[in-house]
Formats: C-alpha cells, structure tokens, sequence
C-alpha cells in the first residue's frame, strides 16, 4: 500500500467527475482513481466546485449564522431533537439537540415550505439551490465510485429519488444546516463542554464517532473541526484548509450496503478550537443523499459485476428497517484488510489494472467464468428481455432445455411465436437463461447486447458448471 497510496486526502475537480458518453476521459479515469483511493484510505475526499457554485455556498453559509444567531437561547421543548430513527424520511424544520450543543434545520423538498414560516421567521437562504448544487455533487461522486467498480452505468437509480421529484412525492435526501457550540444556546452546563485557561472551547462528543446512514455525505463547514478515521486509526483532520469553493465528501453505511462491504462508511467526529470570542458557533452545510425509503439495499449489481458477496450482504434489505437498525461500528471497522480498493500508477491511462485483486487480499476471489456468465445472463433478461416482453404484452412461459433442443429447428413449435415476437436468437433453445450451456448463454448475451464479449474482460472458457466447479471460490460465507 504504502508505494501506491496517497500522501494526503485526495482532492478532485468536480468538473472532471462528469461522466460524457464514449470512451472516458484521462482525466475522468485519474479523478475517479484518486477519489476511490481516498475513500480507500481515509473515508473521504475533498471535492472542488468552480467558483460561482463556491459563492453560493459561502452565502448559504453566512445565511445559516443569522438564522442561528436570531434563534431563541432555549427552543421550545416540542422542537428538542429526540433522534427518533423511524422519522427519518420526514425531519423537517429546526431541531435542536442540547446535549450535544447542536441545532440544525432540515430542508426536505416536498415537504419542507420555502416561505417564512408563520409570515414572522424565514429559514436559512439560497437551500434549494444548495440543495440541487450537492445532490448533483453527490450522484457525481456515486457514479464514479460505480465506474471504478466496474458496475454498469448509474446502477442505483432505482433507489434514488426522481430528478427532478414527481407531483407530491417526498425527498429522501435531506439538506442540514447545522450549528454547533452557539454560545447563547444552553449547553455549556453539560459535560461534553470543557474550558481551557487560555479560553479555548473544545466540543468533546458525548459519543467518540458517529457514522452516517447515507449513501453518500458532502459536507461544506465555515470553521475546522471534522474529523474522521482512517484505515490505519488514525483522526484526520479534513476542513482544517478547505478552499471556499471545496468541501468534503463522505460514504455512508448505506453505500457500504450496497456494495457488500467493498466501500466503509466514514466515522467521524467534531471537534470545536478557538471558539473564544466567536458568536456564532460552527456552522456547516450537510447534504446526505439517502435511498428512498419503499426499496431495498441489494448486492445484485456487485454480484453481477463479479465481486465476491459475503454471506452478511446476499439478502436484500428493506431501506426502512435498514435505517431503524443500530449497527454497530466496532463489527463494521475492526478489519485487518486493507479496503478492496486498488490503485494505479498515475502514468497509467487504463482503468483495467484497478479491478485485480491483490494477492494477499483476504476478501473472496472473483466469481469464476461460468457463474459470472450465468449473472450475466439473468441481468441481461431481466433488463432487456422482460422489457421487450411486457410491452408486447408477452407473459413468458419458457420450455424444458431437452425438449426445446427440437423445437428451435420446428416452425410450428410452441415457443416460435414468442421467440420471434422478442427477437429471442436463433439456434439458442427458448428456456430460463440460467440454465443455457455456456456457449449459448454468450448467443443470448451477445442478441440483446451486441458487442458483449468485447466489452467484457473476463476469461469466458467455455466449459460446462461440472468442469468448473473446481474453480469455485473458497470462501464458505459467499453463496455460490
């Protein structure tokens, strides 16, 4: 690790994150490198906006320290935040949480109002143009780490929210804006404050590290102070000298999920120097795009790609009981392997190096051929084919794999029908992909995705499930 990794937290242009159809960029392969090798070490990465979007957000910070600064030192006892996990989709509004001497205002589009609140108190400034500026900011940074592990193009969309949102539906992704140690909020007389004799405040957290639930964080603060852990244990400072048009992103516990492991969440923590003299405490803008709350975290696009899925990740999990588990941080951390992230030599234009394995990785070795090629096939018919059936209003009824051998050389067979209604290829018997010989699966793959074999670089032997069950993995936690 050490002749590959970073020397510092990765930094990447925004710009150079945007994915264009063809082949990609250089510098949209080395900015997704460094990204993904950031995450790999430290947890987080810094992003870089261009300099109008960094005006906007230096405005919304300024408009979050009047809000606070005119808030009233003690919030009324309905507005105390009680952590609740089941409300998770539906914060709204100002919050305030006393013992950890916090205060936030949610804005949630679709359910948050954009006018003052009772004709008297107006929210923080510019929030739904921040909020559209991160939500990009952060579906960029998802598609990215999706490229590097050569998941197929925007493989989450099924679980994010419409861009932009349908009639009456709720935002699962939440903008915070948060203040922290105000001075006139009530706080100081809990034990997570201490005092220095050189006047000094410091924000000792009443819990050590804290983790989000999101897929992915972006984080953008007027003051220092949030730190996160990295691979080796270690606490990095990431604000300490961000640039006005910078700010930090983060993985969730979501997107750890999602990928079988294969990305860890950040943890994280804020601490507060220098606060003598400071009036309006540490104000930050927290954007978490989060999945929406009726579908479920799966590992199929990983098991599709080829990654080993460990045994903890193959069922799928309803995002809503996901979110109302605790998940403990020591069984999520306490790991001897370095993160699955490989790195490559920045000389190196190909991205084909970034997705071998290291030798001494302790993680499952890649699915073998045949089994790779039977995901394949099932994506593909469930993509492609069930698409082209249901809009020809086809139910499909597929036959037995020795019976069918004769009826693709019949014209008056039972499937000849459907097979010609759905394009289905010539010579390869009409029956669930998942049981079609290897040769045939690759027929199938290549008629309703020309050009599949060339744009796959995996070894295709083509021999049968016997001949290869030698090569499965060895790790007794995957399902094979």
């Amino acid at each position: 690790m050490a002749g590959n990794g970073l020397p510092s937290l990765g930094r990447v242009k925004l710009t150079d994150l945007v994915p264009s159809e063809g082949i990609p960029s250089d510098s949209y392969k080395l900015s997704v490198s460094t990204l993904s090798q950031s995450f790999a070490q430290y947890s987080a990465a810094i992003i870089q906006f261009p300099a109008s979007d960094g005006a906007l957000l230096r405005s919304g910070l300024d408009s979050a320290r009047l809000y606070f600064q005119q808030k009233a030192a003690y919030p009324p006892e309905e507005l105390i935040h009680t952590n609740d996990s089941r409300e998770w989709c539906k914060t709204s509004g100002y919050y305030a949480d006393p013992q950890l001497w916090q205060e936030m205002y949610d804005y949630r589009p679709g359910l948050t109002p954009t006018d003052p609140i009772n004709g008297m108190e107006f929210p923080p400034g510019g929030l739904p143009d921040i909020f559209g500026l991160l939500g990009k900011a952060a579906r960029d940074v998802l598609d990215a780490i999706s490229y590097y592990l050569n998941l197929r193009s925007s493989p989450f969309t099924e679980i994010l929210d419409n861009v932009p949102l349908r009639s009456r539906e709720i935002s699962s992704s939440v903008l915070s804006v948060c203040c922290l140690a105000r001075p006139s909020f009530p706080g100081a007389q809990h034990n997570n404050l201490t005092t220095q004799d050189d006047g000094q405040l410091i924000m000792v957290p009443d819990h050590e590290h804290q983790v989000d639930k999101s897929l992915i964080s972006v984080v953008k603060s007027d003051k220092a102070g949030f730190h996160v852990r990295d691979f080796q244990g270690r606490w990095i400072l990431l604000d300490g000298d961000l640039g006005p048009q910078e700010a930090v992103v983060c993985p969730g516990l979501a997107l750890y999920q999602a990928t079988a492991g294969y990305v860890n969440p950040a943890l994280h923590r804020t601490e507060i120097n220098n606060m003598s003299g400071n009036i309006y405490g540490k104000c930050s803008l927290v954007f978490k795009l989060m999945p929406k709350s009726m579908t479920s975290l799966s590992c199929s696009e990983m098991r599709a790609a080829g990654h080993g899925v460990e045994a903890q990740f193959q069922l799928p999990i309803p995002v809503d009981d996901f979110m109302q588990r605790s998940h403990p941080t020591d069984q999520l951390f306490n790991r001897n392997t370095f993160p699955s992230f490989g790195y490559p030599p920045a000389h190196e234009g190909s991205m084909k190096p970034l997705m071998r394995r290291r030798k001494n990785n302790t993680r499952c070795k890649p699915l073998p051929p045949s089994k790779r090629l039977r995901l394949e096939a099932q994506r593909v018919l469930k993509e492609r084919v069930q698409e082209i059936a249901d809009k020809k209003g086809i139910k499909l009824r597929f036959c037995n794999l020795k019976e069918c051998e004769n009826h693709i050389h019949a014209l008056d067979s039972p499937c000849a029908n459907i097979r010609m209604e759905i394009g289905w290829p010539h010579g390869v018997p009409f029956v669930h992909p998942h049981d079609l010989p290897n040769k045939a699966k690759i027929g199938f793959l290549e008629a309703y995705e020309p050009g599949w074999t060339a744009t796959h670089d995996m070894d295709l032997s083509l021999m049968e499930p016997a001949q290869t069950s030698q090569q499965y993995c060895n790790c007794t936690s995957r399902l094979c």
